[in-house]
């Protein structure tokens, strides 16, 4: 998608001060509702820290107290604002003299008496895109058998999405009966992972039949120190499918940011490689140097910040379990077919969850164990330490390190391993895009949005004008003096974005509006505002957004439009 710049005076101006160009598209969308924060942006103010702790045999230490701990970010001791020991699901101390901690109910502890029963909120996410079928449904009915395990106080949410389209299949529910009717319907819903075996398979048919032509040359371990083209092409693909996935499952934890007690994420991934480009090659023996290509942490930091920032534990689980022999066989050929590919696959499958799990504070739950994945998280976490300080937020974006330790005694700490401290900006895109990939408007205010006339822009691309009407009445209006007569000014940002038909999305840049006129405009007016956007010729839906870093208001607007039915 590309943005025009058009000002007009509407009876003020609006100055696009920053222009921005072409949005990369990637594999995603979305649009079923659900009841979400998409209406305000998060204020996290308190960080929430859930402490196992155990001996040199692994058997879990209770009893301790807060003045045991040692509470470092990016290496300096801070203070310990919050603190409760959990055993058994009740909380049975909180520290004498720790202070209340203003949380305004979304992110902080709740303050709990000894005795007073602590409830888990599990989110479920269900990959049924990299998923392959029977495999992901017998995780699904251990889930189900497993269901009687929540005690009376533990709820759970079960969200879908298969590459295109984020679906709630229910919200928090205590039900027995509710939660497995939505595990019943997402064992009804269709998998795609056989497609993804099939990509692979045709990128290394194709590498075997460029080494049989010596299309490519290397030493006599097979490395060339990069990518053919045939395995480049697939990586950047895998690439952005994992994006995808990373992206939907962001989206899902910001939509249920603030439910009572605990709080889990069950991520039942069907398959994703923590480094792209070593996947594709599946040789441990083969080297690949090209830096240009995304993987590991690049991948995955933003969910596990997100997670960190809103205070889930994540609990991967592995879906495949053991890559199928016979699958494999059939894909790869050639004398590095076998038993060394599927390990290396497996391992950068473990690596992702492992990597997840271990940034959050959780358990990956790998082969076998995923068959058992209910009474295993649940035992996990009914005892622990609860902690929570109060950074010192500065809204820059910069990621800190945190960690925990235990005075004296050689205790081993589980812990979530950061934060990230996100700017007012950053919170509002990934607001955008949570409600993006739901289909829904991430705001009630309203914003007005008009459609003009398309016409051709190139091959397979059309031009549309837009036309936005901001409300006067939810801007912040101040004086500004200068040389020359005073004006009334506003700062405002715009994001535009855009999901395809073929669930393709645009990246959600932040272009910078400034709206000025000689005079204070009247109330109940709308400022205009016209632009052109370059979109492909097909069908998508629309969305703008325009925020008021002043006001803190979020106005919003959508549309769907077919350009291939649009003159």
């Amino acid at each position: 998608m590309m943005v025009s710049r058009n000002t007009r005076s509407y009876p003020w101006h609006l100055l696009w001060l920053v222009f921005g160009g072409v949005l990369l598209l990637s594999p995603v969308q979305a649009q079923e509702a659900l009841p979400g924060v998409f209406g305000e942006v998060i204020d996290v103010r308190v960080i929430n820290l859930e402490i196992v702790v155990t001996d040199r045999q692994g058997v879990r230490v209770a009893g301790l107290p807060v003045e045991d701990f040692v509470l470092e970010v990016d290496g300096r001791e801070v203070p310990i604002d919050y603190f409760t020991e959990v055993l058994g699901g009740q909380a049975v101390r909180r520290a004498e003299g720790a202070s209340e901690v203003a949380t305004g109910g979304l992110a902080g502890v709740p303050p709990l008496a000894p005795g007073e029963p602590v409830g888990t909120s599990y989110l479920l996410f269900i990959d049924d895109f990299f998923s392959i079928a029977k495999d992901r449904d017998a995780g699904l009915r251990g889930l189900m058998e497993d269901l009687p395990v929540l005690g009376p106080q533990d709820r759970m949410a079960v969200v879908a999405f298969d590459g295109r389209r984020l679906s709630m299949l229910t919200t928090w529910s205590r039900s027995d009966k509710r939660l497995t009717d939505a595990l019943q319907e997402a064992e009804r819903r269709p998998a795609y992972g056989l497609q993804r075996v099939a990509e692979r398979r045709s990128a290394l048919l194709d590498r075997e039949t460029l080494d049989g032509i010596g299309g490519r040359t290397s030493d006599r371990f097979g490395n060339t120190g990069r990518l053919d083209i045939d395995e480049e092409a697939y990586t950047e693909q895998l690439s952005e499918q994992v994006e995808g996935m990373v992206s939907a499952a962001i989206a899902t934890l910001r939509s249920f940011a603030a439910p009572p007690g605990r709080k889990v994420m069950l991520v039942l991934s069907g398959g994703w490689p923590f480094a792209p480009a070593s996947f594709t090659v599946g040789d441990n023996q083969r080297l690949v140097y090209d830096q240009d290509l995304m993987g590991g942490p690049q991948l995955f930091r933003s969910f596990a910040d997100t997670a960190n920032r809103l205070g889930y534990t994540l609990y991967p689980v592995d879906v495949p379990g053991l890559i199928s022999q016979a699958l494999d066989d059939e894909a790869d050929v050639g004398p590095n077919a076998g038993f060394r590919r599927d390990f290396v696959r497996e391992q950068e499958i473990h690596a992702s969850l492992n990597y997840l799990a271990a940034e959050t504070g959780g358990v990956a739950l790998l082969d076998s164990v995923r068959l058992d994945v209910l009474p295993r998280v649940y035992e996990d976490t009914r005892s622990y330490y609860w902690l929570g300080f109060t950074p010192d937020w500065e809204g820059d974006d910069g990621v800190h390190e945190i960690r925990v330790k235990v005075r004296g005694e050689r205790f081993k700490v589980r812990a979530r391993e950061g934060f990230q401290d996100l700017s007012r900006s950053s919170e509002v895109t990934m607001m955008v895009e949570s409600a993006l990939l739901f289909g829904n408007s991430p705001s009630p205010l309203p914003l007005g949005l008009e459609l003009g006339k398309a016409r051709k822009a190139g091959r397979g691309k059309s031009q549309i004008s837009l036309t936005i009407y901001v409300p006067v009445d939810h801007v912040t209006i101040l004086p500004r003096s200068g040389s020359g007569p005073v004006e009334y000014v506003a700062q405002l940002d715009l994001r535009i974005a855009a999901i395809d038909a073929e669930g393709r999305r645009s990246e959600i840049p932040v272009i910078p509006l400034e709206v000025s006129g000689p005079e204070p405009p009247t109330a109940g007016h709308f400022l205009r505002y016209d632009t052109e956007v370059t979109l492909r010729r097909t069908k998508q839906e629309l969305l703008v957004a325009v925020y008021d870093p002043v006001s803190g208001n979020l106005m919003s607007a959508g549309e769907t439009v077919d350009l291939a039915r649009r003159r």
